[in-house]
């Protein structure tokens, strides 16, 4: 799983990677709200620490920014700020968690423990589709079938972003522990039992491939 951190304070930065890192979290740091979209832009993330002291219109636009990219991502605000009213006010604009300084890192992990167990999703419903993740099915008008495997976690993940085009390396550090020692072929081999699997089997089309970009999840057509 691998998470952003987006904090100007380089020590502070640090510190929040290293605890995240002892934790078994993979992250990416950001001291810009700037490099942080550059980053939203060709990586997923699951959850995003990210600075209230870029200053609340900045914080409200990126939380917008990311939530529009990736709905089911996390956000926790981390802010100087101890008042209840700009906790509130951060919540109510789209954060899922606020975290007041002096950070304790040991909370900070159980907030983001939390907010990660909490988005994960047993099944998703598109239309008359079903995919269930703990028994690595797919239903479709009452047929199943099953695919296992990376190629089940390929076909779940593009399908949690619709019509969103996901490159093969997007792909890979989304699911691969180790992206780095895989070669970008295994979300080709992917690709084809999700075909052969799934869409052969129901006679219907979910994923297309948009040359030289990457792959998007298609069903229902747009």
């Amino acid at each position: 799983m691998r998470l952003l951190i987006v904090e100007r304070d380089e020590t502070l930065n640090e510190l929040i990677k290293k605890s995240l890192h002892e934790a078994g979290y993979k992250t990416d740091e950001a001291y810009t709200i700037k490099d942080a979209k550059y980053f939203l832009d060709i990586r997923h993330y699951n959850l995003v620490v990210v600075d209230a002291n870029f200053g609340m219109s900045e914080l409200f636009k990126f939380i917008d920014y990311a939530k529009d990219i990736y709905p089911l991502i996390k956000i926790i605000v981390i802010s100087d700020d101890v008042s209840v009213e700009s906790e509130i006010k951060t919540l109510r604009m789209g954060a899922d968690d606020y975290i007041k300084k002096p950070l304790n890192f040991d909370l900070l992990i159980t907030r983001i423990n939390v907010a990660l167990r909490s988005g994960k999703e047993s099944q998703i419903k598109i239309k008359d589709l079903i995919i269930v993740k703990d028994e690595e099915k797919i239903i479709y008008q009452g047929k199943e079938t099953y695919l296992k495997g990376k190629a089940f976690e390929v076909f779940m993940h593009l399908a949690r972003y619709p019509n969103q085009v996901i490159s093969k390396e997007q792909l890979l550090d989304a699911i691969w522990e180790e992206p780095e020692l895989v070669t970008p072929n295994v979300i080709e081999v992917a690709i084809n039992q999700i075909r052969q699997k799934v869409d052969k089997v129901f006679k219907i089309d979910t994923i297309k491939t948009i040359r030289r970009r990457g792959y998007k999840f298609c069903y229902p057509k747009e």
